[in-house]
């Protein structure tokens, strides 16, 4: 098996094995989080692990899932999975953290660099979007509003063909 953290895959959570490997996950680099000294992974976290093969991922019988086989699954449960995880993997390998953001209505919520989740709040929040799909204004206002509540700075992951994502960052202005 590739990867020094073995991890299993039950839903939409990877869990991994109760190890000092595994802690290191959140401890380094806030993969995740720490349950009952197990690392709970995303579906978007443990691929990213996967991808840097520093986690093993098999099913509840101990069968090892490919990156294939766990790609298939991921877009089972999110159908939307390889745009966000274009956008996550790209925020992830310049530095900054990402947690979820789903109980402020977005994607992701996206630290500084150098912060961490607990030290201070996130900076932006996130949504990812596929170069080709559009946003009514409507859906781009209620992204906005959300940000400003939050007192965050809202970015779109915009994410092209390829899987290249520029990022658009809004903010309110007073003229």
């Amino acid at each position: 098996m590739k990867g020094n953290v073995t991890a299993v895959l039950i839903g939409e959570s990877v869990i991994t094995e109760d190890s000092d490997g595994a802690r290191d996950f959140y401890s380094q680099s806030r993969l995740g989080e720490v349950v009952n000294a197990k690392v709970h992974l995303s579906l978007l976290e443990a691929m990213y692990l996967l991808q840097k093969e520093k986690l093993a991922i098999t099913t509840r019988t101990g069968k090892e899932i490919s990156q294939e086989e766990y790609l298939k699954k991921a877009r089972k449960h999110d159908p939307a999975f390889d745009i966000r995880y274009a956008v996550f993997k790209d925020i992830r390998n310049r530095g900054y953290i990402v947690k979820t953001a789903l109980k402020f209505g977005a994607d992701f919520r996206v630290y500084d660099r150098g912060i961490k989740p607990g030290e201070d709040h996130a900076k932006w929040i996130v949504y990812p979007v596929h170069e080709r799909n559009a946003l009514t204004w409507q859906e781009f206002s209620a992204k906005n509003r959300v940000a400003h509540s939050t007192k965050k700075r809202l970015l779109i992951g915009c994410v092209d063909d390829e899987g290249d994502v520029s990022y658009w960052e809004v903010r309110w202005m007073r003229p």
